[in-house]
């Protein structure tokens, strides 16, 4: 005979993402990185370009404030210079990148008083300003050198006119020790940034690295290997896992509570369905009967398990309430119907809500006022009130009471006091069951008022 082939599991299904959390965590430290070092790579070559700028122009001025103190006017109207003022060797070398030149306004710039290192070539004049001060700008009048240049007019002792001296230098030297500076910042800057881009991604990794590692405590807890996440965790982490590990501890107090209601189900339906197999083995006279009587008792069994599994199951919800004043009344109008000698009063705030569905509340005040008119010589009285976050209500009536040695054996599933009187003997037993998975508490004392029994509910109260 061939085995049918197992059932194959379905295949799980991928929660929904919106990315990597690591990823953006990464993109945005690599963006910020990004800016703080583009502005302040930025702000450092401005710093540092002026500074040599600077440094290269004070040379140059160095040398024309020489010229300017050294420069005389011989009878014939020649400039010439009292003291070697221009000795450095480049103004003697054609082209050599070091100039100066001495002009009159006027004057034919070929006339003009140069140095021998321009050789054919000429300084332009420029005279669309006036260089009393001196006066710094970058030309490119030189097709193959572009030079940086420092000019101011002055006049010569012995001279009435305002000649302009110029002191040109060419600017390779210059912009190659700014391309150095800043192939140095970008350098360095792109290491620093690098850097810093493989410090955030070992800080995120190292950082949730938390994260990974309750995903894999849940993944053990699935395979069965663990039943909570024991392992220490951060502050940041530790408060979820806290939660994750009482959603579990939930989950199994209902799965045993389920467990416990379906054996006990199965016990209290397993005697009275030998009974009734016996009888029709035997095929009893009163097989009939038997049935009845043995099926009443199972539907009993039945009822009260459905209703402490509806409670179990709405106990879940935070958001479950009911208000206490529409429950009361509705119970109160049923209960009138059933037992129209019996006069109901009912006293106490109206607007008091309970952590508890309106089902279940209805089902608990139903069974308490149902017994008080049942048993009760024909007056209930409920008292509602409020005290240290639970809904308090006395139900009271003027009947015979239990007695106080019976007053715990009364919730007992199926324990009658009175079999006179029809009924299950569960009401209580479900009062009891509904009101503890609610969080709430119910007992039996004498009534002061009326002198029969006295019933205590206290349910959760809601905001």
């Amino acid at each position: 005979m061939d085995t049918p082939p197992l059932a194959e599991a379905p295949p799980r299904q991928r929660a929904a993402t919106t990315g990597s959390l690591s990823r953006r965590m990464i993109l945005i430290a690599a963006a910020w990185i990004g800016l703080l070092l583009f502005g302040g790579g930025f702000a450092l070559d401005r710093v540092l370009t002026n500074a040599v700028t600077n440094n290269f122009d004070s040379q140059m001025q160095y040398v024309l404030r020489s010229l300017l103190a050294s420069a005389a006017v011989d009878p014939d109207g020649q400039v010439f210079f009292s003291r070697d003022a221009a000795a450095d060797q480049r103004f003697i070398e054609p082209n050599s990148g070091l100039y100066w030149q001495v002009t009159a306004p006027g004057m034919p710039v070929k006339d003009a008083f140069p140095s021998r290192s321009l050789w054919d070539r000429r300084l332009a004049f420029g005279g669309s300003h006036d260089d009393r001060r001196v006066h710094i700008y970058d030309s490119d009048q030189f097709s193959d050198d572009k030079l940086r240049i420092v000019e101011r007019d002055a006049q010569i002792p012995g001279s009435k006119v305002h000649w302009r001296f110029q002191v040109a230098q060419s600017r390779r030297d210059l912009d190659a020790q700014i391309a150095v500076l800043r192939r140095t910042l970008i350098r360095s800057f792109a290491l620093l940034g690098l850097g810093l881009i493989v410090l955030v991604w070992l800080q995120t990794f190292y950082g949730l690295w938390p994260l990974r590692r309750v995903r894999d405590e849940i993944a053990r807890m699935r395979a069965g290997q663990s039943n909570r996440i024991s392992t220490a965790m951060p502050d940041e982490v530790a408060p979820m896992v806290e939660e994750l590990n009482a959603l579990i501890e939930h989950n199994e107090r209902q799965a045993e509570e389920a467990r416990r209601h379906a054996g006990n189900l199965a016990h209290a339906l397993k005697t009275p369905l030998t009974v009734i197999m016996n009888a029709a083995t035997a095929q009893s006279d009163d097989l009939a009967d038997t049935v009845i009587r043995e099926a009443r008792t199972m539907r009993r069994q039945v009822d009260h398990h459905l209703a402490r599994a509806r409670a179990v199951g709405r106990r879940g919800s935070a958001h479950s309430r009911a208000e206490v004043w529409p429950s009361l009344e509705s119970v109160e109008r049923a209960v009138g119907r059933l037992y129209r000698h019996v006069r109901i009063d009912v006293t106490g705030p109206r607007d008091l809500q309970v952590h508890v569905e309106r089902q279940d509340l209805d089902e608990m005040l139903g069974n308490l006022i149902e017994n008080a008119a049942k048993y009760g010589g024909g007056s209930v009285f409920v008292t509602v009130g409020a005290e240290a976050g639970f809904v308090e209500l006395l139900i009271e009536d003027d009947g015979l009471g239990i007695p106080e040695e019976d007053r715990v054996r009364i919730f007992d599933r199926g324990v009658r006091l009175d079999t006179g009187k029809p009924g299950t003997g569960l009401g209580l037993a479900i009062v009891r069951d509904v009101a503890e998975i609610y969080g709430g508490t119910v007992s039996l004392e004498e009534s002061e008022d009326l002198g029969g029994l006295m019933v205590r509910l206290r349910l959760p109260a809601a905001g």
